[in-house]
This record gives structure tokens, C-alpha cells and sequence, in this order.
């Protein structure tokens, strides 16, 4: 198996979105037309424009006891700002709207997995001529499950949460895509993964996105330190003898991007293909002044992810 380490993967096809600047312990982005600026500890450096230009619809003010990775905190929006709009990423459409979490309903930087998911199903379906079967881990919104099925798989949507199944039900029908295989379920992740191994069902990609700590809609526990590396074992077992790719993000946790190169080295080290790791980021958008551009990039998640050789 080839592998590489330490890859800054961004996602430069956005129209919708952009990173217009960075810096003391923030970021400022435009979400189609609107404007926002959130906490980014990452951004330990000077913003490139001046603090008049971080106009902005909506700020996200963290809890006075806020750690890093803490919750608390909360929006301060403009009274113009409309609940949820739309925005679009290649044929895509969906909702952006301000949550509690911080975010808008969506990472940007993930549209790079989307792109390289789409491409890998597209050579399974021209060597297998058949739509590879795909499951979708924490898979929230759903942009993950709509793009993949836009290029051409069959698609299990799951997450724990009915309201992010709510959204991504909105999605869908924002793309048009009501007749698309895409099947959607309300379920514990690693509940889920035992019944379908008892029921000897296989999947040719999976895409885990896991919290760092959640609750199931039956109350089960999920603490990524704890409950990862089991998970990802039992995915192992449930891709099919012609496995195309396993996906893994991690936000929000205190470790590096060969914590989970290591993790899927071990799942897929007989296995053949190629295993890439290391940072999900976005990059600024350049200035349009006469000013220096740095092109600066924003560090937002950890990844692994493997592929067969077809795809690599």
C-alpha cells in the first residue's frame, strides 16, 4: 500500500464561499452573501485587512468560559439576516444557516472529500459497471450523501440526530434529488455497523465524520477517544471484496493527523491502494488591494483516507 503523510488538501471550486481574512483568534467568511465572523483558534496571526472592513451580518461570541473545544457562546446577527438561505457547490444546492455550534450547516473545507469521493465512484462504476454502495457515518446535512449520489452511487445516510436528518432531507429536495438512491436513518453509528455485520451486508465506500463526544437517539454514548478505533475496525469488516474507500475526519480533539493515518494503516495494510493523511484547510481569498498577499491557509480538521487502485 503507498502512503502518503502531512497532505494540505483545501477545496478551491466554491463560488458560494470564501475566507476573506484571518487572524487574532478569528476567521471572516462570506456565505453566498452574507457575511460572518467566528472564533478560530488557529488564526494566530494579524488579520490582513483592517478591523473597518470586518463588516459582518453575524458574530459568533464564544462563553466567557469557553475552552478551545468547549461549547457555550452565541450569535449576535443582524436583524436583516433571513433564518436560512441558499447556497450552491457545483450542482448542488442547500441551506446555510447559523447554528449553535458556530457553523452554518456545513465545513467548506469537505468539499475536497466530496470531489475525490465522486471521482473514485466514477472509476468503480466504469471498471464494475455497477454503482458502488456507499455509507455515510455522522453525515449530518447530508452534502456528503447528495454529492456522492450525484456522481452516481447508492447511498446510506445515517446520523443519531432526527434534525440533521431533517436537514439533509431539506437538501435533497433543494437538488431535486426525491428519486435518488439515497436511503436515510435516524441511528446510533456503531449500532447500526453490529446489525448490519449480523445481517452479512457490505458497503464499497464508507465516509465517517464522528464527533468528539455524542449522544444516540436512544441515549447511547459516543466518545471518539473511547469509541473510534472499535468502530473503525467493524467498518473494516462491513466493506466488500471490492472495497473502493474509507473516508475519516476528526475535528475538535487534541491529537495529530498520523493519529488517524496509523488508525486506517492498520485496517488496510495488506489491502493494496493508497493512503493519504493530514489537514483539511481553507485558504484566503486573495486581496484586492494593493496589499501583500500571504495565502494563508486555515488548518480545520484531521483526515485519512484509502483507496483501492482503481481509484488511486
Amino acid at each position: 500500500m503507498k502512503q502518503r503523510q502531512l497532505s494540505l488538501i483545501t477545496s478551491p471550486n466554491w463560488q458560494d464561499y470564501e475566507l476573506l481574512d484571518s487572524g487574532n483568534l478569528r476567521k471572516f467568511e462570506r456565505f453566498g452573501q452574507h457575511r460572518f465572523i467566528r472564533p478560530e483558534p488557529q488564526a494566530m496571526w494579524q488579520p490582513r485587512l483592517g478591523e473597518d472592513d470586518w463588516v459582518a451580518d453575524g458574530v459568533f461570541v464564544p462563553g466567557k468560559n469557553e475552552q478551545d473545544d468547549g461549547e457555550g457562546g452565541g450569535w449576535q446577527l443582524s436583524r436583516g439576516l433571513p433564518p436560512s438561505w441558499q447556497l450552491g457547490y457545483q450542482s448542488l444546492r442547500f441551506l446555510a444557516r447559523p447554528t449553535p455550534f458556530r457553523h452554518l450547516g456545513f465545513f467548506p473545507e469537505q468539499a475536497a472529500h466530496w470531489d475525490w469521493c465522486a471521482a473514485a465512484i466514477k472509476a468503480f462504476i466504469q471498471t464494475h459497471k455497477r454503482p458502488p454502495r456507499i455509507l455515510n457515518l455522522f453525515a449530518y446535512s447530508g452534502l456528503a450523501s447528495l454529492h456522492a449520489a450525484a456522481a452516481g452511487a447508492e447511498v446510506t445516510h445515517l446520523d443519531a440526530s432526527k434534525k440533521a436528518v431533517a436537514q439533509a432531507f431539506e437538501n435533497r429536495d433543494l437538488c431535486g434529488m426525491q428519486s435518488s438512491p439515497i436511503r436515510f436513518i435516524t441511528d446510533d453509528a456503531t449500532g447500526f455497523v453490529d446489525r448490519e455485520l449480523r445481517r452479512q451486508k457490505s458497503y464499497d465506500g464508507i465516509i465517517l465524520d464522528p464527533p468528539k463526544y455524542g449522544r444516540g437517539p436512544k441515549g447511547e454514548f459516543w466518545r471518539i477517544e473511547d469509541d473510534l478505533t472499535p468502530l473503525l475496525q467493524k467498518c473494516r469488516q462491513l466493506l466488500s471484496e471490492e472495497a473502493l474507500f474509507m473516508v475519516l475526519t476528526i475535528y475538535a480533539i487534541r491529537a495529530s493527523s498520523l493519529a488517524a493515518h496509523y488508525a486506517l494503516a492498520d485496517l488496510f495494510d495488506n489491502q493494496g491502494g493508497c493512503l493519504e493523511s493530514g489537514e483539511l484547510a481553507i485558504q484566503e481569498a486573495p486581496l484586492k488591494s494593493g496589499k501583500t498577499d500571504l495565502s494563508r491557509y486555515v488548518a480545520q480538521a484531521n483526515f485519512a483516507r484509502w483507496c483501492s487502485d482503481i481509484a488511486a
